[in-house]
């Protein structure tokens, strides 16, 4: 594809992105940034958590781990809908209650200080890695599909990237989020919708022809029942449940999306509405998986090595102009959709949770906003890069991987504070928090041999739980009513 018609999509996709920040963060002060005043429509966070959810990892590494392991990851999904279920009917009513910025500040009130800076710490190296996966992806694939044409860095393409999302974010945070995410996701969707029609009509398939060839593939399977794979159907719901707990009721970035909602009748029924809007696009993202490989076998294309390569392979070289038009819209759409959301989340949890923003006047807030989203700017390129070093795996794995671990405590924390009375020696808490992940990741390692060829698959992140809420049992007592 022409590199200068590549530029002009992504620099006209950032000049919309512009506008819609100017519109949105005009007289802006800090309350908008971080809550958009509490006055966000509940239909278009919704709609926008659907884009923010699926990011560049869902865009490109889904369609292709097909390959790999099928409909394996639907298991995974189904989960992950009554996670999201079972934060609407908890969660959610509990941070409304509180009224709460921060989600964190709720450990400050049930156990002390170090508990609240042990939660936020989490979060924010759970959040920063996780972003620095999802750009990395999005970061490569531009720069095969344009800064390679002309000799420019992959260091110099990730700075560009995050400076682009910072210009558009640094005024309106959260405020402006809501909307543009709402653009993303339309773009993200479509963008596949249009690569299934294009193929569709590439094979000659009329919609039940597509309909049939996808589900009598043997890669569209969906249930797999051996108690030892990675992929076993209890491992991946259970998993998909409890990482959706943690990685959305937990996570700052997602429920900062939700607290912008009038009250909690709609943040609930936004996030009802969420989920079966994201299982429907799950569907698609994974159907198109399978049209992918039967339009390479039937064409000769070879797969690529890293299966994460096979969908940008064939809408950038093998679909036409039309495809590749919306495929690099989609991605640039994921890279925006989940970067911009987090940097927003990162600067408010450590703004609020460590440096105590709420102490100081506007002027002051202003200026400890803008050097704590410049600071995660600089960190998440940094991220990045060293990632870029080490990777060696997909992508979808990857993330999840690392999200057992980092948010174990997280996952933990809360349980123990939400259904228990019992009352914590606050200054133990961290050292609880960083022991978890290290016990869990030696359980991890030798499983096989402790546990009869037992593998851990997603479901790591419930054990690192369990080790969490063990810990603080033993440095608990009741407490006195």
């Amino acid at each position: 594809m022409n590199p200068y018609l590549v530029l002009g999509i992504v620099l006209g996709y950032f000049f919309v992105l512009v506008g819609i920040s100017w519109l949105t963060s005009r007289n802006a002060d800090t309350q908008a940034f971080f809550t958009a005043n509490r006055k966000s429509p509940w239909y278009l966070v919704a709609f926008g958590m659907v884009g923010a959810t699926l990011s560049g990892v869902t865009f490109i590494s889904v369609p292709g781990e097909v390959g790999n392991s099928a409909f394996s990851y639907l298991q995974f999904v189904f989960g992950n809908i009554v996670g999201y279920w079972l934060v609407a009917g908890i969660l959610l009513p509990l941070y409304y209650k509180l009224n709460l910025v921060s989600i964190y500040s709720f450990l400050d009130q049930r156990f002390g200080p170090r508990s609240y800076k042990t939660g936020s710490f989490f979060f924010l190296i759970s959040k920063l890695i996780g972003a620095a996966f999802r750009l990395f992806l999005v970061a490569g694939v531009l720069q095969i599909a344009f800064f390679d044409a002309f000799n420019i860095p992959f260091y110099l393409t990730v700075i560009v990237t995050i400076g682009l999302i910072w210009v558009y974010t640094f005024r309106g945070g959260i405020k402006t989020i809501v909307w543009t995410d709402t653009l993303q996701t339309l773009f993200l969707v479509s963008a596949v919708i249009f690569t299934i029609v294009s193929i569709a009509k590439s094979l000659d398939l009329n919609f039940g022809a597509l309909v049939k060839e996808i589900t009598q593939d043997q890669n569209s399977q969906i249930f797999f029942w051996d108690w030892r794979s990675g992929n076993n159907f209890f491992k991946q719901f259970l998993a998909g449940m409890f990482i959706t707990i943690v990685m959305v009721g937990m996570d700052q970035d997602m429920m900062q999306k939700n607290l912008t909602c009038k009250n909690k009748k709609e943040a609930q029924k936004n996030m009802l509405v969420f989920s079966l809007s994201f299982l429907v696009t799950v569907f698609l993202f994974l159907g198109l998986g399978v049209l992918l490989y039967i339009f390479a076998e039937k064409n000769g294309i070879a797969i690529p090595e890293s299966t994460d390569d096979l969908y940008p392979l064939l809408a950038l070289h093998h679909f036409g102009l039309p495809v590749g038009v919306a495929f690099l819209l989609g991605i640039t759409a994921a890279a925006y959709s989940s970067a911009d959301s987090a940097l927003t989340a990162l600067t408010t949890s450590f703004s609020v949770d460590f440096l105590k923003i709420e102490r100081f006047d506007e002027k002051k807030r202003q200026r400890i906003k803008m050097g704590s989203h410049l600071l995660f700017s600089i960190l998440l390129i940094v991220v990045i890069l060293a990632f870029k070093a080490i990777n060696n795996e997909s992508i979808v794995v990857a993330v999840f991987k690392v999200a057992g671990y980092t948010y174990g405590p997280i996952l933990g924390l809360f349980i123990f504070g939400m259904y228990t009375k019992r009352k914590v020696n606050d200054k133990w808490v961290p050292w609880i928090g960083i022991s978890a992940p290290v016990i869990c990741y030696f359980i991890s390692e030798y499983s096989e041999i402790l546990f009869n060829g037992y593998r851990f698959g997603f479901e790591l992140l419930i054990v690192n739980g369990l080790i969490t809420i063990l810990g603080l049992l033993l440095i608990s007592k009741k407490h006195a009513e």
